[in-house]
C-alpha cells in the first residue's frame, strides 16, 4: 500500500511541474466594490453616517466630510486634495494610494486605520488621533513637523499617537 501512495504522489508532482496552475494577481480595486467612482469635487458629506462606505478611484477634491462617521470606510486611489475631514471618525478605515494634500484632518480619529501608500503633504493634523494607525514612515515624519494638540473625543496627544520624537 505504501508503494501505491509513492507512485500516486510522484504522478501528481510530475503533473504539477508539467502543467502548473495559472496564478492571477488582483489589484486592490479588484477586491473592493466601489461605492462611487468618478468625481465628487466639493460634495458635502458633513455629519453623515458613511460607515464602511467605499470610495475607489474618485476625485473628492474640496469635499466636506466634517464630523462624518467613516468608521471602517475605504479610500482606494482617491484624490482628497483640500478635503475637510475635521472631526471625522475614520477608525478601522483603509486609505490606500490616496492623496490627502492640503487636507484638514484636525480633531479627526484615525485609530487602527491602515493608511499605507497615501500622502499627506500640507495636511493639518492638529488634535488628530492616529493611535495604532499604520502609515508609511516618511509620511509620519512629515506629519510630525506640525503635529500638535490633543483630540477632543479621545484625549490622546497627536504627537504621541503618531510616535513623534
Amino acid at each position: 500500500m505504501t508503494r501505491f501512495w509513492q507512485v500516486l504522489g510522484s504522478i501528481v508532482l510530475v503533473f504539477i511541474l508539467l502543467f502548473p496552475l495559472t496564478a492571477y494577481a488582483a489589484s486592490s480595486s479588484g477586491v473592493t466594490s466601489s461605492r462611487i467612482e468618478g468625481s465628487l469635487k466639493g460634495k458635502d458629506f458633513s455629519g453623515q453616517s458613511l460607515i464602511a462606505q467605499e470610495f475607489t478611484s474618485v476625485n473628492l477634491e474640496k469635499a466636506n466630510f466634517s464630523n462624518a462617521d467613516l468608521r471602517g470606510g475605504v479610500f482606494n486611489g482617491a484624490s482628497l486634495h483640500d478635503v475637510n475631514m475635521h472631526g471625522v471618525d475614520f477608525s478601522e478605515g483603509i486609505a490606500y494610494l490616496s492623496d490627502f494634500k492640503g487636507a484638514d484632518l484636525s480633531d479627526a480619529i484615525f485609530t487602527n486605520a491602515m493608511m499605507l501608500r497615501s500622502v499627506f503633504d500640507g495636511a493639518d493634523v492638529t488634535n488628530a488621533d492616529f493611535t495604532n494607525a499604520v502609515l508609511d514612515k516618511p509620511e509620519i515624519k512629515k506629519l510630525c513637523v506640525n503635529a500638535s494638540g490633543t483630540n477632543s473625543k479621545t484625549g490622546v496627544s497627536t504627537r504621541e499617537s503618531l510616535g513623534c520624537k
